[in-house]
């Protein structure tokens, strides 16, 4: 019994140490530092949020560029991959399916990134190759010349970890609003 008091104490100091005090150092650091980051990368149009720079989102007419399969939905909720094996049966369902979608020949090969779902399900990026792949679609859909969106893709395209990373990749979200305003 002489321990219970001393215990709840010092559960009362951890949990307002750890869980109020370190939360709150990290949220002031970051609204100082990274306000932009640390409210969820929104980007807006016309003062109406459109979506985040960071979750991917699904597109799915022929206007606008595809992103990478989601096996969470596209929720941002719900983030997690399939768990799916690489011999499993669904799996390479849904991969034989995302091909034909994308309708690749064997000459015209579709980007693995375009088949395969990233780690969290909601990777809004997609590899250059990708995005190029598909720039004759929507050049078609939209009635534009090929030329000029593949023009736009290489304006979009960036590579996050410089030398480092000399992999570009482009945000799909931000690529198809620069598609609408194109347009405009």
């Amino acid at each position: 019994m002489n321990y219970v008091l001393p215990s709840l104490r010092l559960w009362l100091v951890t949990i307002l140490v750890c869980v109020v005090g370190y939360t709150g150092l990290v949220l002031a650091f970051a609204q100082t530092f990274a306000p932009y980051q640390a409210n969820g990368s929104i980007i807006e149009m016309n003062g109406r949020a459109v979506g985040s720079k960071l979750i991917a989102q699904e597109f799915a007419g022929p206007r606008y560029f595809w992103p990478r399969p989601s096996a969470a939905g596209y929720d941002g909720m719900g983030a997690a991959g399939s768990n799916l094996s690489p011999t499993s049966a669904d799996l390479a369902a849904r991969a034989a399916e995302t091909v034909a979608r994308y309708g690749a020949t064997d000459g015209n090969p579709v980007p693995a990134d375009l088949v395969a779902a990233s780690g969290g399900g909601l990777d809004p990026h997609i590899s250059l190759d990708g995005a190029l792949y598909q720039a004759d679609r929507v050049a078609a859909a939209r009635g534009l010349d090929p030329v000029r969106v593949r023009d736009l893709i290489e304006q979009q395209a960036a590579a996050p970890g410089a030398i480092f990373t000399p992999e570009r990749i482009v945000n799909v979200l931000q690529l198809n609003l620069a598609l609408d305003r194109l347009e405009e």
